[in-house]
């Protein structure tokens, strides 16, 4: 006898004011950072629409067959949001509030792995929530220490696949019209793998210091130029005086 397809009654509820969320601190003293990290350089680069958001370690609510799910993971983009935004008060719930998230990401820590649970039954794993439920586009898994990057995308099967990077290793992501990849080097004390964004055309999409630091080095190559001018005038006008012509002016 084959066994049946489980169904799943799904209805986009604002949680409870009464419900206990987890109160569980963070895996890892750097998912903090690595959140702000992606959502700054977007801010910069004016590639965060007024009315996305990019919720930390927040809750994402769905209720399944009459139960409460909340996933909070660890960075996420939602493209647009359809309520204000202090009305998306201690969780945010999807079709409800706003659209389904366009990118999810889990920072893997020292915990179970619970990023690949495809568990089913209450209350539902990670993995098998954001594919079958959420039904999020992609989802990304990201191993800060190794700097190793899974990307899946959700296929028409309604299946994750693993996706293969390019060349630049880089993951394309659609619904952002950007390339999401791993970067080495060093942000508020940390050195380290970081995920970064880059443009369609390669170019990476820099964070506040970043941008200090290239208009400096750009003011000064500018100094450079000019210093460099001014002695050639004065080369000039000392090579004219010497041949006995005095300069105008």
């Amino acid at each position: 006898m084959l066994a049946s397809s489980p169904t799943y009654t799904i209805a986009w509820e604002k949680l409870p004011d009464d419900f206990v969320l987890p109160d569980d601190p963070v895996d890892n003293i750097n998912q903090p950072a690595l959140a702000a990290a992606l959502t700054a350089s977007l801010q910069l680069a004016g590639k965060l629409p007024e009315k996305a958001l990019t919720p930390t370690n927040y809750g994402i609510c769905v209720t399944i067959n009459g139960k409460i799910v909340v996933k909070a993971p660890d960075w996420a983009y939602i493209p647009q949001i359809t309520v204000a935004r202090q009305d998306v008060v201690r969780s945010y719930t999807p079709q409800l509030q706003g659209e389904i998230p366009a990118l999810v990401l889990e920072f893997l820590s020292d915990t179970d792995g619970g990023e690949y649970s495809v568990k089913e039954t209450y209350p539902p794993g990670k993995f098998f929530f954001y594919e079958q439920i959420l039904q999020v586009p992609n989802y990304g898994i990201f191993e800060p220490e190794t700097g190793t990057l899974e990307q899946y995308r959700l296929g028409e099967a309604r299946r994750y696949c693993l996706e293969s990077a390019n060349e630049q290793d880089r993951f394309w992501i659609p619904e952002m019209q950007l390339f999401l990849g791993v970067w080495q080097g060093e942000r508020e004390n940390r050195h380290g793998y970081w995920l970064r964004w880059w443009d369609e055309q390669g170019n990476l999409l820099l964070w506040g210091t970043e941008r200090v630091e290239q208009e400096r080095q750009r003011a000064e190559l500018e100094h450079q130029r000019a210093e460099q001018e001014h002695q050639r005038a004065e080369r000039l006008v000392a090579q004219l005086r010497a041949a006995g012509i005095e300069p105008e002016g």
